[in-house]
């Protein structure tokens, strides 16, 4: 059986035009839920496929093997980034 965490709520406001609320109220009483309900579940939904989207890399098997033998055998370090490391220790204070 899961688990319910009782956890405080708040409350989320909007306000929007009929056409809107109307199109609110169709869509969630095809799911058999209220608006609430509807627009609650819908954008959380949307808000973890965005997070997951601007929090994971997604690379090719081919790119991913170049960042892992880059990550093996790192290049060295050339004239611009070694200035760039140098700029950086003069303005930051470890």
């Amino acid at each position: 059986m899961a688990q319910v965490i009782d956890e405080p709520r708040k409350r989320i406001t909007a306000r929007v035009s009929d056409s809107v609320r109307n199109t609110l109220e169709q869509a969630a009483e095809l799911l058999g839920a209220n608006v609430n309900q509807f627009i609650v579940q819908t954008a959380y939904v949307e808000a973890q496929r965005v997070i997951e989207r601007e929090s994971v890399i997604r690379l090719s098997q081919k790119d991913a093997r170049k960042v892992l033998s880059l990550l093996d055998n790192p290049p060295k370090a050339n004239k611009r980034l070694k200035d760039a490391v140098k700029r950086f220790k003069a303005t930051v204070r470890a």
